[in-house]
């Protein structure tokens, strides 16, 4: 396994990991179908305090990790030696959460952690963002599929 692929798979491996943190709190918004109670949406709140604005510098690891990941997606694009098919599959697979993170989940993990708003708005957010980490787990365990398949 070269470098770039061990980077590749480590930093996925490493975001998956994270994405699990996250969804094991997440998974309270299935308690109830209306507003969440409050030890639900105050267990989800209290982590996203933590562990988005509470754990600085710590909490700046996750981006660097991105970049690292984008860093060595684009190293082994140049080379050229890998399929077109497979450096744009790990381009969407990797961005697309990415993206979604950075302009959507975050934002609405701060302003969860915040409190701000009604139970409804905190309801919803929760669940928004539940929705956003399902979908960046799926792309980054396809990811990490990908890359330990396409060396395996």
């Amino acid at each position: 396994m070269t470098i770039a692929t061990s980077l590749l798979t480590a930093c996925s491996g490493f975001l998956l990991a994270v994405l699990w943190m996250d969804l094991m709190f997440d998974a309270q918004v299935l308690t109830d179908r209306h507003d969440l109670p409050e030890s639900a949406l105050g267990s989800i709140a209290g982590y996203y305090r933590r562990a988005v604005t509470g754990s600085r510098p710590m909490s700046r690891l996750i981006p660097v990790v991105m970049a690292v990941l984008v860093g060595a997606l684009g190293f082994r694009a140049v080379r050229g030696h890998d399929p077109g098919w497979l450096v744009a599959t790990s381009a969407a697979l990797a961005g697309a959460p990415m993206v979604l993170a950075l302009t959507h989940t975050v934002p609405n993990a701060v302003r969860l952690g915040s409190r701000a708003g009604s139970t409804t708005d905190q309801t919803a957010l929760a669940r928004s963002i539940w929705r956003d980490h399902l979908v960046c787990a799926a792309c980054m365990l396809a990811f990490l599929v990908l890359w330990v398949t396409r060396e395996g």
